[in-house]
Formats: C-alpha cells, sequence, structure tokens
C-alpha cells in the first residue's frame, strides 16, 4: 500500500515553516507522497452549498489558503524523493498553455516526481470569480486535455479548438516523466466516470465508503474498455479528511471520523477495493505542526508502512 500525506497548505498550517516541516518529516517517515488541494475564495453567501457541511459553507479550517502549485514548488525544493500532487486542481480556472508551463516547471524541478489529479470542482462562485463558465466546464476540461497532450508532446506543437489555439512553436522544456506526469480526474457523475476511462491514468476518489469506491471502480474499469484501454493500468488513489476521535465511532461513519486504528483498517479496506494509494489530509484535526505529525505518523506505523 501506497500511502501519502496532503501537505501544509490551509488555515494554520497556510505558512512557510508548516509547508516545509511537514514535507521533510513526511519524507523521512516514509510517505510516499504529498498532496495539494484547490481553493478560491470563501462566499459569505454562497450559491452552491459546500458538501456535507449542514451550514453550506467552506470548513472554517479552510478559510484561509495557499497556491497549490507555489505549495509543490516549496515542496519540491527541500525533498529529494517523495511524489508531489494535487488532488485536485480546478483545470477549468487556467490558461492550459500557462498551466502546462507551470506543471512542467514543478516536474522539472523535482526531477520527475509531480502527479496531477484533476477536477471541476463544486462551487459556481469560484467559477465567476475566475471569470469562466459555469456551464461547459467538463468540454473545457476536456480541451485542456487535449491541449496539454498536444505541448508535453514533441515539438513543433500546433493546437486548434474550439476555445484555445496554439501556432506553430516551439515549447521548451518537456516534463522529465514522459510521455507527460501521470494525470488522474476526479468525479463519479456518469461523465466523470466515462472521461477517466477514456483518457486518464487514474481516479482521484474520494474517502467514501468501500462498497461505493469498489461499484464506481468497476464502472471506471468498464469505460477503459470500451475505449480500447488496459482497465489495469489505470489506479485508484482515495483521499480521506479525517476527523480524529480518541473513541471508536460506528462504521458508516469510517473514514470521516474514527480513531487512528479505524483509520488504519479503513485504508486497507480501500486498498483491497482497488485502490493502488490513499492520503490523508489531517489539517482538520489540529491548529499545530508537531501534533498533526505527530498523528501522521502513528496513522503510518497503524497501516503498517512505517520505515
Amino acid at each position: 500500500m501506497r500511502v501519502g500525506l496532503a501537505l501544509s497548505q490551509y488555515g494554520a498550517f497556510a505558512n512557510r515553516e508548516a509547508v516545509i516541516e511537514v514535507a521533510r518529516t513526511a519524507e523521512s517517515l516514509g510517505f510516499h507522497s504529498l498532496w495539494t488541494g484547490d481553493r478560491l475564495l470563501d462566499p459569505v453567501h454562497p450559491r452552491d452549498r459546500y458538501p456535507g457541511r449542514a451550514d453550506g459553507r467552506v470548513p472554517p479550517e479552510q478559510t484561509t489558503f495557499l497556491d497549490p502549485l507555489t505549495v509543490l514548488t516549496v515542496a519540491a525544493g527541500v525533498t529529494e524523493r517523495i511524489r508531489l500532487g494535487t488532488s485536485t486542481l480546478n483545470a477549468p480556472w487556467h490558461s492550459p498553455i500557462l498551466l502546462a508551463r507551470t506543471l512542467t516547471s514543478i516536474d522539472v524541478l523535482s526531477e520527475g516526481r509531480l502527479s496531477v489529479g484533476f477536477g471541476l470542482g463544486w462551487s459556481s462562485d469560484e467559477y465567476a470569480a475566475a471569470g469562466v463558465p459555469w456551464n461547459g466546464r467538463g468540454a473545457r476540461l476536456e480541451e485542456i486535455l487535449d491541449m496539454l497532450e498536444q505541448i508535453w508532446g514533441e515539438d513543433p506543437v500546433t493546437y486548434e479548438g474550439p476555445l484555445f489555439a496554439v501556432p506553430e512553436s516551439r515549447i521548451q522544456p518537456k516534463p522529465v516523466q514522459r510521455p507527460h506526469p501521470p494525470v488522474y480526474l476526479g468525479g463519479y457523475s456518469p461523465a466523470a466516470i466515462d472521461r477517466i476511462g477514456r483518457r486518464a491514468d487514474g481516479w482521484m476518489a474520494p474517502g467514501a465508503p468501500a462498497g461505493f469506491l469498489t461499484a464506481t471502480w468497476e464502472k471506471i474499469r468498464r469505460a477503459a474498455e470500451k475505449a480500447d484501454r488496459d482497465p489495469d493500468a489505470l489506479k485508484m488513489v482515495v483521499r480521506m479528511n479525517p476527523r480524529v476521535t480518541p473513541e471508536p465511532v460506528k462504521a458508516d461513519e469510517v473514514p470521516f471520523a474514527g480513531t487512528v486504528d479505524q483509520l488504519a483498517e479503513y485504508a486497507h479496506e480501500v486498498t483491497e477495493a482497488g485502490a493502488a494509494e490513499v492520503f490523508a489530509d489531517l489539517q482538520q484535526t489540529t491548529s499545530e505542526t508537531g501534533p498533526m505529525l505527530d498523528l501522521a505518523d502513528r496513522l503510518l506505523v497503524a497501516i503498517g508502512t512505517r520505515l
């Protein structure tokens, strides 16, 4: 089992010292990867409710946030082996050629350690603020993927699409990982499942019950087969956003709350369901770096992957 950790980015951890300490310590403990999320703003009167929140608001721990790609760049400079990923980056907010430049730069500066997780997000308020239409976001993501493939391919690059265009050009450097860094896609709607099966390297899955993950993963594998792709080449990465409790909780509440042992048990369950990797975002469990890293260490020990 590969186990990752969310990199310091939100709330009390949105500072240089925390980013560096968590990145270095996670690598020394034996975590396989570090991950960043994507937040643009905290709407006071949201048009779309935050999933799982009674008041519909962004969790208070996420109302302060650092840019995900900047944070990964800092981590790349203070680590040597650990992989660096986004879970997930809302690709439609970005110009694809500028996005390609930034992602390529991180892959080059990390010497080939980047994993790219793309999603569509859930907040139409964030799309409005970014100046990007909410409607048609899936088609926009498809074209961004098309353009990234061209830019990351061989020179000269030429692209002409409904939304974007690149004149015949040399675009250097190329990513260290060839043909490009692995690209994972989030979502579990029928359209998302089809897109993952057709063109992703894997699925950025939510921390949902193992039965849901198993059923959805089977649909993704069938979508890959329909697209004449090898389903065994795809990987599932599961994100856990736990609340850690001193006492056991009901099984149907895991992975959202539970003891360290329960979280470790869940990690093994989703691995049996097909996950190649799990990672935990512990930034909502405490407001101090030391206790968060202690918890991360305990989780690795409980899972059985501590160096």
